[in-house]
């Protein structure tokens, strides 16, 4: 069988690549650049919990330790705080990293995979497509001809792929414009990010704008300015006089010193292509989306696509086509990034409206701001990881279904669980290896040896109906869960979304929600004709 062919080497494809190595899957990533991205400290990413522990996954290494993880986030308008919040446990805070530190980790793990092959300087200029695989041509030094079971499109805004197959990409223009620094200074909030709006130093009206400031390691900060509508040139002078008034408003006195080590402007566009599938061909990330107005990010997405479209190839790739399986990656990711993009875009005029309704209702403004913090902090409908609720792999309703803390087809919470072989991990920890996780809830397990518990009970009865699933699934037991009563199941997909909660051990309910997930029955599909191996 021949490896998935990968075009683009940034964050999304060598996600994808890394994801789909962990299921068995080869691929080969064509790199147009030299497989070394340049150092740019004004690009960065902030990562939300899902995405961040997705990649910590992934490259095997912590992070955290290379970017930051803030201690509060602080929105201002004028000199009024109107929101304050302090991560901890509970309330995890987002991972700010330099995209480049973070391309390096995943190009790092991919050195050590041996089914990930990158072939640098190769940029694709043709592709043919048939029945059994996807042949593509690249140009460069090694330019040549790569066989490749399908292909998928991580190659950015301008995709080649995307235009070799002629898939239109709508949307909007110049969205959101700002003016980016990074600097190494001394802030009076040492660890937090801080989203200040109107600051008191700018004039009224539409040049007044926004502010963010988001510390990163070793005393750097990025900060973003919203420019007024246009294309009026951002100068160096221009550049620097925001940035000493800013730094002087926030210490209250003369500007306070600074290493200006990087500059930019970052054009906001929000754009969403018809098809993300064409056959054998797949798009991801930037290929297939533009989004990031009002603080959201839209690598967070990217990385999602990866996650969703990885688990859903591998099946295919070993045991053949599936066509619903790999439908189902267009419905659920488009229909939430389109639902994003709704969001963003109603509620642009709301806060960008100049005026509108906060001069009319008492703490509309205070209400604005939130939003805004939304959206920065993956929160809410601007910025929260998405449901897919309407599935097509959803089961439909079983008689034994229950309702938990989290609804059917929404990210699961990340609770303790033990393992079959004793051990005590993270529900997260357990996602990303093609296998569905089925969980039994049974308070009083985490204190007890498992050898003492994993013969009593319902547990030989549900480990019978697991081993029967018409996909490989594991077995895990929590001894808690948000809303889920004792001796519940829950059923979850391999990138970590909820299929089914089940009152009790129900083989049947069990066995059709899992069918349900993964498109059917494979294996019966893939005999019946589609010719693929």
């Amino acid at each position: 069988m021949d490896p998935v062919i990968i075009v683009g080497a940034g964050p999304v494809g060598l996600t994808l690549a890394l994801a789909l190595a962990r299921q068995e899957v080869p691929s080969v990533v064509l790199d147009e650049g030299p497989g070394k991205d340049e150092p740019r400290p004004a690009r960065t990413v902030v990562l939300r919990e899902d995405t961040a522990a997705l990649l910590e996954r992934l490259a095997g290494t912590a992070l955290g330790e290379q970017g930051m993880r803030w201690t509060g986030f602080r929105s201002v308008r004028r000199k009024q705080v109107t929101g304050e919040i302090t991560f901890d446990a509970a309330d995890p805070a987002p991972l700010h990293i330099a995209q480049h530190v973070l391309t390096g980790a995943l190009r790092a793990a991919i050195a050590d995979e041996p089914l990930v092959k990158v072939a640098v300087d190769s940029r694709l200029d043709s592709m043919e497509q048939e029945r059994s695989g996807v042949t593509a041509h690249t140009r460069g030094p090694g330019g040549t001809w790569w066989r490749g079971s399908y292909l998928v499109g991580c190659d950015g805004p301008r995709s080649t792929v995307r235009k070799l197959q002629d898939i239109r990409f709508p949307g909007r223009t110049a969205v959101e414009r700002h003016a980016v620094a990074a600097l190494r200074t001394e802030l009076p909030w040492e660890r937090e990010a801080l989203l200040h709006r109107a600051p008191p130093w700018r004039q009224s009206g539409p040049s007044a704008g926004e502010v963010t400031a988001r510390p990163l390691p070793h005393g750097v900060w990025r900060l973003d300015w919203l420019l007024p509508p246009g294309k009026d040139l951002v100068t160096p002078e221009l550049l620097v006089a925001r940035i000493r008034e800013t730094l002087a408003g926030w210490t209250d006195g003369p500007t306070p010193p600074y290493d200006l080590l990087d500059t930019g402007v970052h054009t906001v566009h929000h754009r969403v292509a018809r098809r993300w599938r064409a056959g054998r061909v797949f798009l991801a990330g930037d290929a297939a989306h533009l989004l990031g107005a009002l603080g959201t990010q839209g690598l967070d997405e990217g990385l999602r696509d990866a996650d969703n479209l990885a688990w859903k190839l591998a099946p295919a790739w070993h045991h053949g086509h599936h066509e619903a399986l790999l439908d189902s990656y267009q419905t659920e990711r488009r229909a939430v990034v389109a639902a994003r993009l709704r969001a963003a875009d109603q509620a642009l005029p709301v806060l960008r409206g100049g005026g509108g309704l906060r001069h009319i209702v008492p703490g509309a403004a205070r209400g604005h701001d939130a939003l805004l913090t939304d959206g920065h902090l993956g929160r809410g409908p601007l910025g929260a990881p998405g449901a897919y609720a309407d599935s097509p792999l959803a089961p439909g309703r079983l008689e034994g279904e229950i309702p938990v803390g989290t609804a059917p087809g929404a990210p699961v919470t990340d609770v303790r669980v033990t393992a079959e072989d004793g051990s005590f991990v993270r529900l997260r920890d357990r996602l990303g290896r093609g296998t569905l996780l089925v969980v039994l809830i049974a308070p009083g397990t985490g204190v007890w040896d498992r050898k003492h518990w994993v013969s009593a009970g319902v547990m030989p009865r549900l480990a019978a109906a697991v081993t029967a699933l018409p996909h490989p699934a594991e077995l895990l037991v929590a001894e808690e869960y948000p809303g889920a009563p004792a001796h519940s199941v829950l059923l979850v997909r391999p990138d970590g979304h909820l299929v089914t909660a089940l009152s009790g051990v129900r083989p049947a309910d069990l066995y059709t929600a899992a069918e349900a997930a993964v498109g059917g029955a494979v294996g019966r599909q893939a005999e019946a004709g589609s010719g693929v191996r």
